[in-house]
């Protein structure tokens, strides 16, 4: 039986095997994920921005970035290097590959295959005179041919070589080591043993230490523990947190501490410069001795902050370490949103004082603040383009009160014009292209309970899914290019119908194009509806219990519709109405129950397809959620226009449900970051205890833009839950029953002892 032999490469032959293996595993992934990406495709990018995003702090420091960068080259360089040492090390392999072709020994003796025996021993003549050791000639060499010659002539040689490639018949099996034999030399062992014990026991637990210590202190978000913690202790001391407090709050943050935050930066110049800017901005409570407001790190970021909010010109220096506060904010301000949030669900359980809704919905208008460079008392309006304070009284003048984006996109083109007349062609067609690429978000609620044989019936305690389908277009779709025709005054047919449709179209104003009789006869109409009380039919299809008030109004209003004309019609078919019930009255009994099993079958059917329908939707559902939870979307969905903030910025949102009169917060907020076109988002609470009916509001906010929030009602109506039933009917079993089943189990019990006595 073969051995077994483990040896070490002498030659080195083996190693490069190992070393080409090594390389080309760290280099062609590194290829592939470290390879600058197309600088052609960032730069037609930034191009079609321009037009919009040109004069956008982060687009111009983009841009110099893109050209000032030497990292790309850097990259490329390495990369190229590790392929050329890759290539190198393969193009050594494959000249080794000689050393390690099956044995031959035609080719030892320089014979063609298939020579014959006389050939052979002349042949082995002529080389043993030429490399015997007694003739001067190499020993190996001849080892070589006396064994090649061996193989050739003797029988069991010939055979062995045939079997085994070997003329000595099997041998050891051989494992090589693919590393170079003078690392075991003993003249190098202490180098070895240094480099080992440097590699394994030094610089590899430094540098496990050192990522762990860091990873430790930092959340999930990339924002210091420390941080976090301080934000929940200030918020349970300060529940009803106003915009200076929370600012300060906010600029306390450990990340703006040097001791915490390399990146953070404390200048010799601070201590002129900063006061300096104190006395322009005015008091901002530099008094206060309430630790940690009145450390150097966060009166500067406070600083820093609130000139970024008032637009205030910077020296050099701390314009580097205000876009470095600025940027840090965003995330900072999101971090304080969810704790917020959870201390107000925990407070529910726990019994402490939660943060109030003013407070989570002021981190965030600050963070639209942060991101706009806006103070709260400013007009929305100044997001745009070569709009300063001054222009603002053309807007706001009696012609046109203008006061929002909205009222200046809802402005026909000749008065937009007229009213920005301050502004040339060139800086007016900029104002409309960035005025265009503004959001106009459309919210679509639908309230139901899921896994509940009744979705629209809401029971006290239930689990309420609230599912807000979110469409986003361009304000440029909806710059209104000419008027609407309006109906006129006499035309009551159209005025009923327009005032019939979706609730949608209600900026009409119909009602105010109506003239005085008109609304005489909707009163006379309303009296006469008073005095004649109409007798219930059964309604088969309920109202949903849990609907937005704006549907309510939509089905008022056309209910109300429909009474007017079947009273209309009522009044103008006594006659036919009479007639018909002498009629109705000759038929016979079989012919009404005919038309009771009809109806009856009917009604069945009807109930069929609502069912399938109901559970056709279910399904649905459940596969859309199903998907969203495998699928990852991009959180890249459309850049924000924002004059001052120094990093772009994708457009993202905040929907939550809230009691606005009770200032509490229904829903936890979810933070929409893939919303390009289309966005379905669930919000889940639980309903009240309490049976009645109550008011909560969706509302939608934006982190980006100020002056884009929407709130719209909700109006939930609560029932009791249904009585859970002790006594099933599907349990009654009746005695009878009991009694044969019983008697079914003895007789079974009796036929099988009888069998197995007659199997005995």
């Amino acid at each position: 039986m073969a051995g077994q032999q483990f040896q070490y490469d002498d030659s080195g032959n083996t190693f490069f095997y190992f070393l080409t293996s090594f390389v080309g595993l760290i280099v062609i992934p590194a290829t592939y994920y470290l390879w600058p990406r197309d600088q052609n495709a960032e730069q037609l990018r930034l191009k079609s921005l321009r037009r919009v995003h040109g004069r956008c702090l982060w687009y111009r420091l983009r841009l110099m970035k893109s050209q000032q960068s030497i990292v790309p080259t850097l990259k490329k360089a390495a990369l190229l290097f590790g392929w050329l040492v890759f290539l190198l090390l393969a193009y050594k392999v494959s000249k080794l590959d000689r050393e390690y072709q099956e044995y031959n020994p035609y080719e030892v003796l320089s014979l063609d295959p298939g020579a014959s025996l006389s050939e052979i021993k002349k042949q082995y003549r002529v080389l043993s005179l030429k490399y015997h050791p007694d003739k001067g000639g190499d020993e190996a060499t001849f080892m070589r041919i006396a064994k090649a010659y061996a193989a050739l002539t003797n029988e069991q040689s010939r055979q062995n070589w045939e079997m085994y490639g070997n003329p000595d018949g099997p041998g050891a099996t051989s494992f090589g080591i693919a590393l170079p034999a003078w690392i075991v030399d003993q003249k190098n062992s202490m180098l070895v043993l240094l480099v080992y014990g440097l590699a394994f026991m030094v610089i590899l637990p430094v540098v496990v230490g050192t990522w762990w210590y860091r990873s430790i202190r930092y959340s999930g978000d990339q924002i210091l523990i420390n941080t976090t913690q301080l934000f929940m202790h200030f918020m349970c001391k300060t529940p009803n947190m106003n915009m200076k407090r929370l600012i300060m709050v906010l600029t306390a943050a450990l990340e703006f501490d040097p001791r915490n935050n390399k990146e953070a930066t404390i200048r010799p110049t601070d201590n002129v410069e900063v006061p300096q800017l104190i006395r322009e901005l005015g008091n901002i409570n530099v008094k206060k001795k309430e630790p940690p407001f009145y450390y150097p790190y966060s009166l500067k970021a406070r600083v820093l902050v609130l000139a970024h909010l008032a637009r205030m010109d910077v020296s050099e220096e701390l314009e580097e370490d205000q876009r470095f506060v600025v940027k840090k904010t965003p995330a900072l301000l999101q971090e304080m949103i969810n704790v917020g949030c959870q201390l107000i669900f925990m407070a529910n359980s726990r019994g402490f004082s939660a943060p109030r809704l003013v407070t989570i919905e002021n981190c965030m208008k600050l963070t639209q603040m942060i991101v706009q460079g806006l103070k709260e008392s400013k007009s929305p309006l100044l997001q745009l383009p070569h709009f300063e304070e001054e222009h603002l009284r053309y807007c706001i003048s009696k012609k046109y009160k203008v006061r929002t984006l909205q009222d200046l996109v809802s402005l026909k083109d000749s008065d937009r014009r007229n009213m920005l007349r301050f502004l040339g062609e060139e800086k007016y067609d900029e104002v409309m292209a960035v005025l265009g690429s503004f959001p106009h978000i459309t919210m679509d609620i639908k309230l139901q309970v899921l896994d509940d044989e009744d979705s629209s019936n809401i029971t006290a305690g239930s689990i309420v899914t609230v599912t807000v389908t979110l469409n986003r277009k361009r304000m440029a779709d909806m710059f209104e290019q000419e008027q609407e025709p309006v109906p006129c005054q006499g035309d009551e047919t159209a005025t009923t119908e327009e005032a019939q449709g979706d609730t949608s179209k209600a900026k009409t104003k119909v009602w105010q194009n109506k003239n005085k009789g008109a609304k005489k006869t909707a009163k006379s109409k309303k009296k006469k509806l008073t005095k004649k009380k109409a007798t219930p039919a059964p309604a088969k299809n309920k109202q949903a219990n849990g609907t937005v008030a704006g549907n309510e109004a939509a089905t008022t209003t056309t209910t109300a519709a429909t009474v007017a004309t079947k009273e209309e019609d009522d009044d103008g078919s006594d006659k036919g109405s009479e007639s018909d019930e002498g009629e109705a009255n000759k038929d016979s009994p079989s012919e009404r129950d005919e038309d009771s099993d009809k109806q009856s079958d009917t009604e069945v059917d009807e109930m069929a397809g609502d069912d399938e329908e109901e559970w056709e939707a279910l399904q649905q559902s459940i596969q859309r959620r199903e998907r969203a939870l495998l699928e990852t979307k991009s959180k890249v969905t459309h850049p924000v226009y924002s004059l001052y903030f120094p990093e772009e910025k994708q457009e993202w949102w905040w929907l939550y449900i809230a009691d606005r009169r009770e200032h509490t917060l229904v829903s936890m907020p979810s933070h929409v970051c893939t919303l390009k076109d289309t966005e379905e988002v669930e919000l889940k609470f639980s309903a009240p205890s309490k049976t009645g009916n109550y008011q909560y509001s969706v509302i939608l906010r934006s982190d980006s833009y100020l002056g884009l929030d929407q709130i719209k009602p909700l109006k939930l109506e609560v029932h009791e839950a249904k009585a859970i039933l002790d006594n099933h009917p599907q349990w009654d079993i009746p005695d009878t029953e009991e009694e044969d089943e019983e008697q079914e189990d003895s007789d079974g019990i009796e036929e099988s002892e009888d069998d197995d006595e007659d199997n005995d």
